[in-house]
């Protein structure tokens, strides 16, 4: 079945339905910290309503440690300012010392930027060992294929919202790249003035650039102190954004996939249409990567031609784009499948899609792709960042209809084109 044969207003109404569902959730409910009750609360409101439209509804747990992912900006910073202090002691007290102060420093410093790298650049667990487990829940509904599956397409979308970021809420676009380019940049400039000062000091070095890092360079890092401060003071764990946009617009395109399926009628013979409402995404891709750990036999392997499309905001419509990079370009998308996005957008009318790289942070799609599983990710959000990105402000009063609309053409156009039109079945 073509895309074009879709009745128009079974989409514009399920775009009616998830801005309203959007607003229910965030009253009812309020914002969702990863792994928490509300998270559950918000995903059982649409599982009652997921039960009319898929053949099968499930949860799958998993442990997570919701703060381990970006407690490190705290602990970092404050290792990085306490080393400091401790050094200017050491080197400026009575029992002055040369050596050990700058290796006292550049050892911090070289440690904080591993596990920043680890954390944030690599998505790697490295912190999850030092905090509490509890329990999240992936929630999978399945519209299956009335003969044999050959096929699967996932719809995704998180659930759970995002700590505050108090350099995005108080200075917009502003003050975010600003301040984190020095945070980053001060603590790798210590940590070669720390690690050349130490190799100095241990040779016994006299050259004029020795003697001007060991006599002066320390005070720089009196300047990384400030600029540690801001990055300690970067995650107000005590907010949480309502994540109307970021991402119940991408939790109910998934939701709203299974719903426009079932109002047009619309099966397949041989692929299995799956709509799967992650937690632990802002806990640094948590659910993914469990759910993308434990199926990936199922996936890679079956036989069953499986691709995921991760739906993260549909807001600000002049970025909707097919994102074939993420992690921070580390992390590649399978490009068959990104390209098949890209066509299905341009059968559904949407000629101005590009694709980007999720050049700060990452997606669910990411974890999937680093597991061998073909992946990509929809999202229109302003990469400045949008003004309400990781903060109170993404409220309903945020969304914007018309890139929902545009997204859920764009998704379901995806499904079509890869279920193949020949594949279709009356429901």
């Amino acid at each position: 079945m073509k895309f074009s044969k879709i009745n128009r207003k079974i989409i514009s109404d399920s775009v009616d339905y998830s801005v309203k569902k959007i607003t229910e959730i965030i009253q009812k409910v309020g914002p969702r910290e990863s792994g928490s009750k509300e998270c559950y609360e918000a995903q059982e409101m649409l599982r009652k309503d997921l039960e009319n439209y898929a053949d099968e509804v499930h949860y799958e747990e998993y442990k997570m440690a919701p703060k381990a992912f970006l407690h490190f900006t705290k602990t970092v910073s404050a290792a990085a300012i306490a080393s400091i202090a401790a050094g200017a002691v050491l080197k400026f007290g009575k029992k002055q010392s040369q050596t050990l102060p700058h290796a006292l420093v550049g050892g911090t410093m070289i440690a904080g930027l591993g596990i920043t790298a680890l954390e944030f650049l690599l998505y790697k667990q490295f912190c999850d060992v030092f905090y509490k487990k509890i329990t999240g829940r992936n929630l999978i509904a399945t519209r299956k294929a009335t003969e044999e599956t050959k096929k699967r397409i996932i719809i995704s979308g998180h659930i759970d919202t995002a700590y505050e970021w108090r350099h995005i809420y108080y200075g917009k676009d502003k003050l975010m790249g600003p301040l984190m380019g020095l945070s980053i940049g001060t603590a790798a400039a210590s940590a070669v003035i720390s690690v050349l000062s130490t190799v100095f000091s241990l040779k016994g070095s006299s050259s004029a650039f020795a003697k001007f890092l060991l006599d002066k360079g320390y005070y720089f890092h009196f300047f990384t102190i400030v600029n540690m401060l801001t990055l300690y003071g970067f995650i107000n764990f005590n907010v949480l954004s309502p994540g109307a946009n970021d991402n119940l617009t991408g939790t109910m395109a998934a939701v709203s996939a299974l719903k426009i399926l079932d109002e047009s009628g619309i099966k397949f013979k041989n692929t299995d249409v799956v709509a799967m409402i992650t937690d632990g995404e802002e806990a640094g891709l948590r659910g993914a990567k469990a759910y993308a750990k434990e199926h990936h036999d199922e996936f890679v392997n079956s036989g069953v031609e499986t691709s995921v499309l991760c739906v993260d905001t549909l807001t600000d419509l002049p970025y909707l784009n097919v994102y074939n990079r993420d992690m921070t370009g580390t992390v590649k998308h399978d490009q068959k499948f990104c390209q098949l996005v890209m066509d299905a957008a341009k059968e559904a009318g949407h000629e101005d899609l590009k694709f980007a790289n999720v050049f700060f942070g990452s997606s669910d799609a990411a974890a999937f792709s680093q597991a061998g599983i073909s992946a990509t990710c929809l999202a229109a959000m302003d990469p400045a960042p949008a003004e309400y990105y990781h903060n109170r402000r993404d409220s309903y009063d945020k969304l914007v209809p018309e890139a929902i609309e545009t997204g859920y053409d764009v998704v379901l156009a995806s499904i079509l084109k890869f279920a193949d039109e020949d594949d279709s079945a009356e429901d």
